[in-house]
C-alpha cells in the first residue's frame, strides 16, 4: 500500500512523534493506522499514543431534568457562527426539555422547524446524539452542561441510588472533566481489557523489564489504563488524593451519560 504524504501527516498529528517515525511505522504497518498507533506505542515513540480529536462538525448540546427524567440532545451544523446564534441554542434547549418531559419522539414535532432553520441558514442541520435517563425509587438524577460562548458543548447526565442531589451534581461536573467510559471495571469490554493487556506487556518487554517483575509490571500499567477510563476508580476532580469511589460515601452509580460536541 502506497504511503502518503497526508497519511504520515495525519498519523504524527494522532501520536506526537516525528515524520520519520510516522513514516516508519506506516510502512512497517502496510499503511493501517491503527497497526501503525500500535507499532509506535510498542517502540516507545508514542507513550500515550493518543490520537488527536477528529473534528466532527460544529453544534450545541442541552441537558434538562424534568423530575425523575434527564435528557442530552446534541444538534449539529456547519458552522461556529451557527452553533452559537440565539436561535439555534434556543431550539437545541427546547428539544432537550421536550424529551427529558415527553420522550425521544417528541423530536418528531421539531421536523418543520429544523427544515425551516436548514433554508433561512443554508447549512447541513441535524439532530446528533439523544439520550434519555429516568431515575428509579430512591435514586436521585441530574446533569450539568458545560458552556463556551453562550451554548452547550459538554452534557452529562447521571443517576445516583443512596445520594443526596449536592453530590450528585458534583459528580456530574466530575464527569465533564474526567470523561470517563465506564461506571464499573466490570462493564469494560474483555476484548478491549485483553487487547491492552497484550500491549502493555509487549511495551514492557520492548523496554527490557525483567521477566520475574514482568507479571507486576503488567497489572500496574493496566491499572493506571482503567484509571483513565471507569469512572469510580478514577481521581475525583476536587480532590485528587481520595477516588471516585470514596467520594460517592457508599452511593452507587446506576447509570450516566455524556455528550461532548465536536467528540
Amino acid at each position: 500500500m502506497a504511503i502518503t504524504a497526508k497519511d504520515v501527516q495525519a498519523l504524527r498529528q494522532a501520536t506526537g512523534v516525528g515524520m520519520m517515525d510516522a513514516k516508519r511505522a506506516l510502512e512497517a504497518s502496510d499503511g493501517d493506522f491503527e497497526a501503525a498507533t500500535q507499532w509506535l506505542r510498542v517502540q516507545g515513540l508514542a507513550s500515550a499514543a493518543k490520537r488527536a480529536d477528529r473534528e466532527a462538525g460544529e453544534g450545541a448540546v442541552a441537558a434538562v431534568r424534568d423530575g425523575d427524567a434527564a435528557a442530552i440532545v446534541e444538534l449539529r451544523c456547519e458552522t461556529d457562527f451557527v452553533a452559537k446564534s440565539d436561535a439555534f441554542v434556543a431550539l437545541v434547549d427546547e428539544m432537550a426539555a421536550r424529551v427529558a418531559a415527553d420522550g425521544e419522539g417528541a423530536l418528531d414535532d421539531f421536523r418543520e422547524r429544523l427544515e425551516q432553520m436548514l433554508t433561512t441558514l443554508k447549512e447541513n442541520i441535524s439532530v446528533g446524539r439523544v439520550v434519555r435517563l429516568v431515575a428509579g425509587p430512591g435514586e436521585v438524577i441530574d446533569t450539568y452542561l458545560h458552556q463556551q460562548a453562550g451554548r452547550g458543548v459538554n452534557a452529562v447526565a447521571v443517576v445516583v441510588d443512596g445520594a443526596t442531589p449536592e453530590l450528585v451534581h458534583e459528580l456530574a461536573v466530575h464527569i465533564a472533566f474526567a470523561r470517563p467510559q465506564y461506571v464499573t471495571r466490570d462493564e469494560v469490554p474483555a476484548t478491549e481489557v485483553d487487547a491492552e493487556r497484550a500491549t502493555v506487556e509487549e511495551i514492557s518487554r520492548h523496554e527490557g523489564k525483567p521477566e520475574a517483575a514482568l507479571p507486576k509490571i503488567i497489572e500496574g500499567r493496566l491499572n493506571a489504563w482503567f484509571k483513565d477510563r471507569v469512572l469510580v476508580e478514577q481521581p475525583y476532580v476536587r480532590d485528587d488524593k481520595q477516588t471516585v469511589s470514596q467520594f460517592l460515601q457508599g452511593a452507587t452509580v446506576r447509570t450516566f451519560a455524556q455528550v461532548v460536541v465536536g467528540s
